[in-house]
């Protein structure tokens, strides 16, 4: 049997077209490591029946060709559970989501759901009708979320691609925690349709893998786009913002080191208190609209409790952070002008206890919602550290300039 341990997504694409690979090889190993890893309740449904017969009738092509991959359970896999971590929903999905329809055409094999915070609305991965998923780097712990099992089994090496979304950090955040790559392009770039939305104008699909390069390989794919060209020496902007220069001292030293590698300059990012509250105003009246009609007894008690919250949020200051997310996007571009990208902790602290989920989402969210508000991509990129994961992100003005500086910064790191 032909070595399974291929260093990339696009040379193991390459191998099963070659005929090196076979994808019924690849999706084994990806339900072994599945079965490996089930105490982290990363993936939710295994459609290993599925799986088998789609790696066997494989026609070896695509961009993806055999890559097994999970998929988010709020994003629609036809005939598998659509129940978007919630209690309160079951039966199958009846369709693909149309992300779901480009991974099958680039040739990736689904083999099952991975967890998600219920209905994605929540950053600590810790509230879903199974149970929280558990980090693979100290079961005592979070992931993040809400692409809570993506980032889990994606550090767990139960797969090399997961999607997941992103909304104020949801893709981002657990792969800080979990220590692989989190990448959030621009809104568009990956299709909504099929997805649960938890607030349609920050919602975004995106991906995690376990390189830089993976991420943007699969960005590519699935989106038709031109991969990130290479970049030499970027100029990188550090913010100044009191509120971005807080972290935890594994945090600080990861940091610190990796700052020392590279070349930055200082810059302020948009005035931090006014991206809180414009987020806050944005996704909350959304999330309620989007459940609106809907029996919530069965729900998590903090989704129960996060929902009654955002429906005290008046009209008119939905409609007031509409302007100023514009007025943000407009101040960010701006900087971005300057700079090549702006670098910053993903989050503050390595990855809570469970038992802190309740005290610790503003922390978890304190350095994420600017991208999401201002429609800019943002990739986390695993820091080297001696003990819990810590991410670095990177924020620039399009999906290319993205890859390409965070291609760059992780070969220097």
């Amino acid at each position: 049997m032909p070595s399974l341990e291929v260093p990339s997504l696009e040379a193991t694409a390459a191998a099963v077209r070659a005929g090196e690979l076979h994808p019924v090889d690849l999706v084994e190993q990806a339900l072994r490591r599945a079965a490996d890893a089930a105490h982290l309740n990363a993936v939710v449904h295994l459609d290993a029946e599925g799986a088998r017969a789609a790696a066997a009738a494989h026609s070896r092509t695509g961009a993806l060709a055999g890559i097994p991959v999970l998929v988010k359970e709020i994003i629609e896999v036809e005939g598998l559970p659509y129940r978007c971590g919630s209690a309160s929903m079951d039966g199958p999905a009846v369709k693909d989501a149309d992300v779901v329809r480009r991974l099958r055409a680039a040739g990736a094999v689904v083999i099952g759901l991975s967890h998600s915070h219920e209905f994605a609305y929540g950053c600590t991965g810790t509230s879903n009708r199974t149970g929280p998923c558990l980090n693979p780097h100290d079961l005592s712990r979070m992931t993040g979320g809400s692409s809570s099992g993506a980032a889990a089994a994606v550090a767990a090496g139960v797969v090399p691609l997961a999607i997941g979304t992103d909304t104020a950090g949801s893709v981002r955040t657990p792969a800080a925690l979990c220590g692989v790559v989190g990448f959030k392009p621009t809104r568009g770039t990956l299709p909504m349709d099929g997805v649960w939305p938890l607030s349609q104008t920050l919602d975004v699909v995106g991906v995690l893998t376990r390189s830089v390069g993976d991420a943007v390989y699969a960005i590519a794919a699935l989106s038709e786009t031109a991969h990130s060209a290479g970049i030499s020496t970027p100029r990188l902007g550090v913010p100044t913002n009191p509120e971005y220069r807080e972290h935890d001292a594994q945090v600080s030293t990861a940091w610190e080191q990796a700052l020392a590698k590279l070349l930055t300059v200082e810059v302020e990012l948009p005035d931090w208190s006014t991206t809180l509250q414009t987020g806050i105003d944005l996704q909350g009246p959304e999330a309620v609209a989007n459940h609106m009609g809907r029996s919530t007894g069965l729900y998590q008690p903090d989704v129960q409790q996060r929902l009654r919250e955002a429906a005290e949020v008046p009209a008119w200051r939905h409609v007031q952070a509409r302007a100023t997310a514009a007025e943000l996007a407009t101040q960010l571009s701006e900087l971005l002008e300057q700079v090549d990208a702006v670098v910053v902790p993903t989050v503050p602290i390595v990855a809570p206890l469970l038992g802190d989920a309740p005290d610790v989402r503003a922390t978890l969210m304190r350095h994420i919602r600017l991208a999401n508000i201002a429609d800019v991509p943002a990739i986390s990129i695993p820091l080297k550290t001696a003990g819990l994961p810590v991410g670095l992100q990177v924020i620039a003005r399009d999906n290319q300039k993205a890859g390409a500086v965070a291609l760059w910064i992780e070969a220097q790191l």
